[in-house]
């Protein structure tokens, strides 16, 4: 084991120097040792391995050398790092992937001689673990993870999908939950997961029954009524179906209302209850996949209606309230909430729409049932929080989070930041300039670790001493990820101030606004970029820049569009003219900084106006839904700021027709 890197690390000691790692020197090896590794020098990395042992950073060259192959460790080795650096986020991230590694490889003994030691997974860790004993005997263990992967059909890690698939195979899992998961895949077209979980079901599909049916699923369902009303008929009617819809779900439409007009008519119905409603779950799913494209239409409400039984997974259920809550069928609103699970339920999304359901209500119970659910969820100064504060008649407050001043840190919980291991490593890696991934990785953990520890004060004195050294990002991430820590001067800063209001009162717009969209877009990172190539305080992309460039008769200059002055002027005008293009909503040009404004304009309602909270959880972008609800919840919090509050509800205001 001596070559794992010697002498115990200073963060398992008491911090050294009278109490701090501000002298640690460590961190001047740290650039110089990650070279090494990228050139995937060993040799260099045991000399500084030697080098920087007892300090700060002395885990680091030790990682590097065991990630360079992972795959050829042992579960011993590398839970001798993490006993030698425990509760470091390198010790976390070794182990984590150690078991992604081995899992993939099918070595589950090794997972699982690790497993206990990973404290803070990500979902493909989780499923890495679950797969390490689900093939261990330890079946129990292994369905930790059925809730998240057993009935998606969306996109998700491939070690989750292996999972998935090979819970087929575990022993608690019964027939009633194979066939659930048959009727997704079936919709899916998964032909592997199909053929297995049919077999255990002891219905068993063949592989040349799906590949004809997927060449011609229409000869199929041309010849499906002169077939027996066997269970395995009802499992390829359903595959048909889907392959239709995969082309045209108003062709499977057309192709479901017929057949079941037609089995109507037999006197020994075909088609049994459950694959009517599942197929016409078929095409609520593939109707509410098409809104980007189609448009939104109240007949995926009728589908989820029509499909209604107590089979529905998360998506399902999702998809079937963002179609109630676009047209405003409330009925149907509690009806897709009540299908999914009772902790989803309870989060503030779905209480949120559950109220408004009830609000609807002629029943005063359920409105006085609407009311109370508000008032318990105006606690909270997130997106939904506010917009329930509106709802009973509360204003948000800024004063009460500290406005404008920074927080009081004492002397103590000042030096107790530098006396804390994982804070200590993030500062030296930010002043040293080195690489701001791992300085954010170190920054998140320490966060991680004082709010498990329920450390608020440590957390307010850490953002504190960022936010003074203009690392705002950082600042905002430890008050945005801690319950109890409250401190509006950290969490939504306001940096270059001057311009952002002159700029933002040129273009015609709200400051607020502007804000709410700097801090969404680089949390106020200036050299922050997007994997797209937007840029800037603002994101602006490159064409976009130009664009904007040439409609104020500039000349078009990269570093010049990047820089923070001229971002910002940019991006306040741009923010201007998307605005005019789309009714001067702000929502809708929220939605079209992100999207795109044909986008936006592409998600108004056809006809008669719509409610904007109605329209922002009926985007079809998840990525932009949580951006506007972002942006709009950052943009009230700083009007309060900036001294000229404004409702969240009458900031959004209502959606307009496109015609």
């Amino acid at each position: 084991m001596s070559a794992l890197g010697l002498s115990q690390v200073a963060c398992a000691e008491p911090a050294p120097y009278g109490g701090s790692y501000q002298q640690d020197n460590s961190v001047d090896s740290f650039t110089a040792a990650a070279q090494a590794a990228d050139r995937g020098d060993i040799s260099a990395l045991y000399n500084y391995e030697q080098l920087m042992s007892g300090g700060l950073f002395a885990m680091y060259p030790t990682y590097w050398r065991m990630n360079l192959d992972l795959s050829s460790q042992s579960s011993a080795a590398v839970s001798q790092f993490v006993r030698q650096y425990p509760n470091t986020v390198m010790a976390e991230k070794l182990v984590a992937d150690f078991a992604e590694t081995k899992a993939a490889s099918g070595d589950y003994a090794s997972v699982r001689q690790v497993a206990n030691l990973i404290t803070n997974a990500d979902s493909s860790e989780r499923c890495a673990i679950g797969l390490g004993f689900n093939n261990g005997g330890d079946t129990m263990r292994a369905l930790a993870e059925k809730s998240d992967v057993w009935l998606t059909t969306l996109k998700q890690p491939a070690l989750c999908e292996q999972l998935a698939t090979e819970m087929n195979n575990n022993a608690l899992i019964s027939n009633q939950d194979r066939a659930a998961r048959l009727k997704r895949m079936l919709r899916k077209g998964k032909t592997g997961d199909i053929m297995a979980l049919s077999s255990r079901l002891g219905t068993p599909i063949a592989y040349s029954a799906l590949s004809e049916i997927q060449l011609n699923p229409s000869a199929f369902l041309s010849r499906f009524g002169r077939q027996p009303n066997s269970q395995i008929n009802q499992y390829l009617y359903l595959y048909a179906i889907g392959r239709i819809a995969d082309k045209s779900y108003r062709e499977a439409a057309m192709q479901v209302d017929f057949d079941v007009r037609q089995d109507n008519q037999r006197s020994a119905r075909l088609l049994n209850d459950d694959t009517r409603r599942y197929a016409y779950r078929i095409l609520g799913v593939k109707r509410m996949s098409h809104t980007t494209d189609d448009g939104f239409d109240s007949e995926a409400v009728d589908w989820f209606r029509t499909s209604l039984d107590d089979d529905f997974n998360f998506e399902e259920a999702e998809d079937y309230a963002k179609a109630a809550i676009r047209f405003g069928r409330w009925n149907d609103v509690i009806e897709a909430i009540s299908q999914m699970d009772s902790e989803t339920q309870k989060d503030n999304q779905w209480q949120y729409w559950l109220a408004r359901a009830y609000e609807q209500s002629s029943d005063s119970s359920k409105r006085n049932i609407a009311k109370n659910m508000y008032q318990h969820l105006a606690k909270s100064n997130e997106y939904y929080g506010l917009m329930a504060k509106d709802k009973v008649g509360q204003r948000f407050d800024a004063g009460r989070l500290g406005g404008n001043n920074l927080p009081s840190v004492s002397g103590r919980d000042r030096a107790r930041v530098m006396q804390d291991p994982g804070f200590a490593r993030a500062f030296a890696l930010y002043n040293a300039e080195a690489s701001r991934a791992y300085a954010n990785r170190e920054w998140n953990w320490a966060v991680k670790v004082a709010r498990d520890n329920r450390d608020d004060k440590l957390i307010i004195a850490a953002a504190s001493q960022a936010h003074d050294m203009g690392w705002l990002d950082r600042a905002i991430y430890a008050i945005d990820n801690t319950d109890n820590a409250n401190s509006l001067a950290l969490s939504h800063p306001m940096p270059h101030q001057d311009a952002v209001v002159r700029y933002s009162q040129s273009a015609g717009i709200d400051p607020a606004w502007a804000y709410g969209i700097m801090r969404q877009e680089s949390r106020f990172v200036t050299s922050a970029r997007s994997n797209v190539g937007a840029s800037g305080l603002m994101q602006i992309m490159p064409d976009t820049a130009k664009y904007i460039a040439r409609n104020l008769g500039e000349s078009y200059s990269a570093s010049g569009a990047n820089s923070g002055d001229t971002n910002i002027r940019y991006g306040t005008w741009y923010m201007s003219d998307i605005l005019g293009k789309l009714n001067y909503q702000p929502v809708l040009a929220t939605a079209g900084y992100n999207a795109g404004p044909n986008k936006a304009k592409r998600w108004q309602p056809t006809y008669g106006a719509l409610a904007a909270d109605q329209y922002v959880e009926s985007i079809a972008y998840p990525e932009t839904r949580d951006y506007v609800k972002h942006v709009m919840e950052n943009a009230t919090i700083y009007s309060s700021l900036l001294g000229r509050p404004e409702p969240i509800s009458q900031r959004m205001g209502t959606i307009p027709a496109s015609f």
